[in-house]
Formats: structure tokens, C-alpha cells, sequence
């Protein structure tokens, strides 16, 4: 999950006597947002409050949750608000996590219906607390969804499920969500320090296990730059996704929620964003998304139904029509 709110450089003066306050580091102008001051934008956070629903656009401070909840569109985050890790970019709050609700697929199909959601996208915090991962809640958002609004597709943005990732991901691809995300973050060289509780390779086999039950699943992945990673880097990332087969890639940049969590090494240029935006394409990917407000549920429908266009125009391609 990519966490941003106002970036913040906490590192005092090196001069002799108190320390001078965190100094706020200006944001470029191509990453500013208008504040939310929709009427729909409202409603859509009313549901979520009536409903009880977490959504990872609050809880990480997303900076397009005006732009999204202006048009209905809404990433619910199932399990609670409280995460088993503690990674160095995330605004997700820490410690041990409530009780699972068993209200919860209800309402999230709930929600979708009145929301008259084309595209949904379900994400979570990670319950390494649960047997399971969180894995089943997973797939009962799924089923109710697939009961009370049959039309609407299905995107689910998932944590690594340390220790269970094989069980967990064969449940959830039984399930059949349509795309099955999940992050890979940075590059590999900046997890001890940007992502400790995971394995970048771990992840990797989880979206190749994806394909492996069923090839038919979009899957899609994501990196944050702006953290200290080196171009070259960020090339082997996207090659090393390739290799896994991942269909599609979406490349944001990195906003500071607090003082606490790992610092913007740098602002990456829009230019910049659509030379690696190029690059992906080249590499073979079905779909990129890649520009400094670039989120993972960003935009997902109008996505979706570009990387579903993409994959008939090729399988037409390779049959000759």
C-alpha cells in the first residue's frame, strides 16, 4: 500500500543548542491536490462510516481520495486498521489487530451496490496474527460480491501472507478475483530498511503462483520511487516482474506520512515517470501506469478495461485474426 501525506524532513540543525523544529519540504507543483470539498466526496464517506468500513484512501492518506471519492470510487481495506508489520513507508497504524468482523463481506458487497461499483478494489493490513493471513476473509468479500453484484469486477490488492502464502493464495485464485495485486514496493537493495517484515523474492513467488493456478488472472504490481533507488535498479525490477509474468505495473512517487517514517530522497519529474513508463511498455507489459500521483487502485477500472482490451487484441494477434 502506498501511504503519502505532506512530506516532512525531521532532521534537526547540527549547530551547537536546541534543536530547531522539523523543517517542511515543499512539495513540487505537479504533486499538489486540490482538498475534497465534493458533495459526492462526503456521501461516499458517510457509506463508509455507516457500514463500517476501513478504506486504505483514509488510512493512508492517499492523495487522490478527493479526485476518487468525488466519483464513487472507494479502496476498501478488510481485516481492521491495525497491521502486524511495521514498514517505513506506510501510514497504516501498528500493534494487534481487533477480532475478525463477520459482518464485514456483507457490507463490503454492500457498499459496492449502492455505490453501483463497475470496479472494486479490496485490500488489507497484514494479519500475520490469523492461521490463515487473512486469506478466508479474502474470500468471503469475494463470494458476497460475486452474490450481490455479479457485474462487478474484482480487483484484490493482498499482503504476502508470510509463512502461508501457498494456501492462501491457492484459496483466493479459487475464489477468482479478476486482478490479484500486490506490491512489491522498491527495489530489493531497500528492504532491510524500507520494507523489513518482507522478502522481495517472496513476493515475486507469490505472483507467480498466482499464474500458476490460474493464468487467466490479471496480475499487477507496483514500486514507489523517490526512496535512494538507482535507475538500473528499477529496470531489473521490472524485468524480474516480467519474468513473473505480471501483466501490469504501476510506478508512484513516494510522499512522506510523518516525520517518523523513511524520508523523500528525491522528487521524480513527470518526464521521468513516462521515460520508465516507455521502458515498461517495451519490456512487454500489458498495462503500466506510472506518474508521481500514480496509486495502486488509482484509476483501476478505466485500467482493468485497457489491460482486458490489450489481452484480446494480442490473443487475436497470435491467432491470426
Amino acid at each position: 500500500m502506498h501511504a503519502s501525506q505532506p512530506v516532512v524532513d525531521p532532521a534537526p540543525s547540527a549547530v551547537d543548542g536546541p534543536a530547531e523544529a522539523p523543517v517542511r519540504q515543499r512539495k513540487p507543483d505537479w504533486i499538489r491536490v486540490k482538498a475534497p470539498t465534493s458533495k459526492t466526496y462526503g456521501e461516499t464517506r458517510a457509506l463508509m462510516r455507516e457500514l463500517s468500513l476501513n478504506t486504505v484512501c483514509e488510512e493512508a492518506a492517499c492523495p487522490n481520495i478527493g479526485e476518487c471519492w468525488s466519483k464513487k470510487h472507494a479502496t476498501v481495506m478488510i481485516l481492521g486498521d491495525v497491521c502486524t508489520r511495521a514498514c517505513a513507508f506506510c501510514n497504516v497504524k501498528t500493534g494487534m489487530p481487533r477480532k475478525v468482523d463477520v459482518d464485514e463481506p456483507a457490507h463490503v458487497a454492500e457498499a459496492a451496490a449502492k455505490l453501483g461499483l463497475e470496479h472494486i478494489v479490496i485490500t488489507s493490513v497484514d494479519r500475520d496474527d490469523l492461521p490463515d493471513g487473512g486469506a478466508g476473509q479474502f474470500v468471503k468479500v469475494i463470494e458476497a460480491l460475486r452474490r450481490t453484484t455479479p457485474q462487478t469486477t474484482i480487483e484484490i490488492l493482498t499482503p504476502d501472507f508470510r509463512g502461508k502464502m501457498r494456501a492462501a493464495v491457492e484459496a483466493i485464485v479459487a475464489a477468482g478475483p479478476d486482478v490479484y495485486n500486490h506490491n512489491l514496493e522498491t527495489v530489493p537493495r531497500l528492504y532491510p530498511t524500507i520494507r523489513p517484515g518482507a522478502r522481495y523474492y517472496a513476493s515475486l513467488r507469490l505472483l507467480e503462483e498466482v499464474k500458476a493456478h490460474n493464468p487467466l488472472i490479471f496480475t499487477k504490481s507496483g514500486i514507489m520511487l523517490g526512496l535512494g533507488e538507482e535507475r538500473l535498479e528499477v529496470h531489473q525490477v521490472m524485468d524480474d516482474m516480467r519474468s513473473a509474468q505480471i501483466d501490469f505495473l504501476t510506478m508512484g512517487q513516494y510522499l512522506r506520512p510523518t516525520p517518523k517514517h523513511a524520508e523523500v530522497k528525491e522528487f521524480v519529474t513527470p518526464q521521468a515517470f513516462s521515460a520508465y513508463g516507455a521502458i515498461a511498455r517495451a519490456k512487454g507489459f500489458l498495462q503500466v501506469a506510472a506518474s508521481p500521483l500514480t496509486r495502486s487502485s488509482y484509476h483501476a477500472g478505466e485500467d482493468f478495461a485497457q489491460m482486458r482490451a490489450a489481452r484480446e487484441a494480442q490473443l487475436a494477434k497470435c491467432q491470426g485474426r
